[in-house]
């Protein structure tokens, strides 16, 4: 029986990751933007080559298909990610507003082999005093000023 639309990508997907550790650029994470039958563009974990915490696979492929689109929004995309997105992925996919997300292993997989992110699911869900990174409010009184200045501003562009 022939490959699915959706498994042929996710194969692609796994492909990548698997070159992605191969190569020593970063860990075992690809993601890939699609729409229709086109990719868009990729992206694979480069966090320990570049150094940068952000350069998450999911991320990367945002960044990547964003900038080839000329737009922040990726409606009309399906995103495939090796790996259940970690909570700053998922938070970027959100922004980004593809239609579909795909992934194959989950984040227990993940954890099973060194990368938990389990932590940041329960700091996220903690109160601000309570969070293990020292996290307190300054000015609330001043929290209003960059809002303000949004609301008033007549050529902005929403999302």
């Amino acid at each position: 029986m022939a490959d699915t639309r959706e498994e042929r990508f996710m194969r692609m997907t796994l492909e990548l990751a698997i070159e992605n550790v191969k190569s020593g650029k970063g860990g075992p994470f690809a993601a890939i933007v699609v729409r229709g039958d086109e990719v868009i563009a990729s992206g694979t974990n480069q966090v320990t080559t570049t150094n940068d915490p952000t350069a998450h696979a999911e991320v990367s492929a945002i960044r990547a298909a964003c900038a080839r689109l000329d737009s922040f929004q990726l409606s009309g995309c399906e995103v495939y990610t090796s790996c259940e997105p970690c909570p700053m992925c998922l938070g970027a996919l959100y922004w980004a507003r593809p239609d579909h997300i795909y992934f194959c292993a989950t984040r227990d997989d993940a954890a099973a082999s060194g990368f938990d992110d389990s932590f940041i699911y329960d700091e996220v869900v903690r109160e601000f005093g309570k969070r293990n990174i020292a996290t307190n409010r300054i000015l609330p009184g001043e929290a209003s000023r960059p809002f303000d200045a949004w609301e008033i501003k007549e050529d902005k562009i929403r999302y």
